[in-house]
């Protein structure tokens, strides 16, 4: 499995351990720069969740691959408020009893089962009303490895969020590149809405 490294500010985080990437402000200016971006990062990151080709997209949004069963229990305790798995429960790698970890601890769990091979409109659609229902909450978004999920969050940001499609797109990239079927896939969704921005 590739190792992603994924850059959130002044922290560089790679494989789940935190560097810290700061400007030449001599040694007593990056130990304080690291010791701030420590504390804002804090508030942000999972505590370790335990999960491939983790993104946080802000302190409010994360994407990743399947978590463990451990790492599902305590994602309550980090504050989230809903659980959105993107692929279906069929698949090797499920946590079978992923829907009752996660409402035990109140949290809203949903599972939009999307074929990897054909995802759809009516995925999408079906995702965005999600999203939508959770806005302003802690919500984690997952499947096997983020590749659905890092995805259809970008079309989300994009389209029903108005963020820039560059900047957004970069939250994919970090977890992989879209094959032909997904790239046609987000195509027909941006252009629907007007978006001309071509996945690369």
């Amino acid at each position: 499995m590739t190792v992603k490294t994924v850059f959130c500010g002044a922290v560089l985080v790679v494989a789940g351990m935190v560097a810290f990437h700061a400007p030449a402000f001599g040694a007593a200016g990056r130990v304080a720069g690291a010791a701030a971006a420590v504390r804002v990062f804090a508030s942000a990151q999972p505590a370790r969740l335990d999960a491939p080709n983790v993104v946080i997209i802000s302190s409010r949004l994360v994407t990743a691959g399947q978590p463990t069963r451990s790492a599902l229990a305590s994602l309550g305790s980090q504050g989230f408020a809903a659980d959105i798995y993107l692929a279906p429960p069929s698949v090797a790698d499920a946590v079978h009893d992923e829907a009752a970890i996660v409402e035990r601890q109140g949290m809203a769990y949903l599972d939009i089962p999307i074929n990897f091979q054909r995802p759809t409109a009516a995925d999408f659609t079906a995702f965005s009303s999600a999203m939508k229902k959770f806005e302003g909450r802690k919500v984690l978004v997952h499947c096997q490895l983020n590749m659905r999920a890092s995805s259809m969050v970008f079309l989300y940001r994009v389209i029903v969020g108005g963020e820039d499609p560059e900047q957004a797109y970069t939250a994919v990239t970090r977890v992989w590149v879209p094959d032909r079927q997904w790239r046609a896939f987000m195509v027909r969704r941006l252009r629907k809405h007007h978006i001309a921005f071509e996945p690369y």
